[in-house]
């Protein structure tokens, strides 16, 4: 079975989209999958121009990616679902009651995969072994302010505000893959 990291934002154009890429990059040396979708996405359309600038940015090509609406069945195939705000993390709740365990905010998700404690035994399989420790780190946390785990939507703002969000998605992303890392 393939690992498989799903980010939901709201019309996959700009956080999702931007969190795929640059998760691909930083998994690259792992057997996990990457792909993206939204809440509310209209399927088929290119990538928020801005969002495709940061892409390349990263030696990336965005020229193919198209939006895709969330369904039910790309949620059941993901072994983490990692969403933009709480709002999106509900709605894929909702849409797939069985995947809330693995279902978190990307800002979230990076805080408890900080905290977490990586397995003491290589495991099988890493991914799954870093979303088990990141919910374990979730009972030991002091809940955060509501806010702190929403990404802020880009959309309307400036090159500069989509570069922000990138960064603030990768600042998220580096303690999953560090916590994958030490699990494989």
């Amino acid at each position: 079975m393939i690992d498989r990291v799903l980010f939901v934002c709201h019309a996959n154009l700009c956080r999702s989209p931007m969190a795929e890429y640059l998760a691909r990059r930083l998994l690259a040396d792992r057997p996990v999958e990457v792909a993206s979708a939204g809440t509310d996405a209209v399927d088929d359309l290119s990538m928020h121009p801005y969002a495709a600038e940061v892409v390349a940015g990263t030696g990336a090509d965005p020229t193919g990616f198209r939006t895709r609406r969330l369904r039910r069945e790309h949620l059941t195939g993901a072994t983490l679902v990692l969403t933009a705000t709480r709002r999106q993390r509900s709605v894929c709740a909702t849409l797939a009651p069985a995947v809330l365990h693995r279902t978190f905010t990307l800002r979230q998700f990076g805080r408890l995969a900080a905290a977490a404690e990586p397995a003491s035994t290589p495991p099988d399989d890493p991914l799954r072994a870093a979303v088990e420790a990141a919910a374990r780190a979730r009972g030991r946390l002091q809940p955060a302010a509501p806010d702190a785990d929403d990404l802020r939507d880009p959309i309307g703002g400036t090159a500069a505000d989509f570069r922000r969000c990138a960064e603030e998605i990768e600042r998220s992303l580096r303690p999953l893959a560090a916590l994958i890392g030490t699990a494989g």
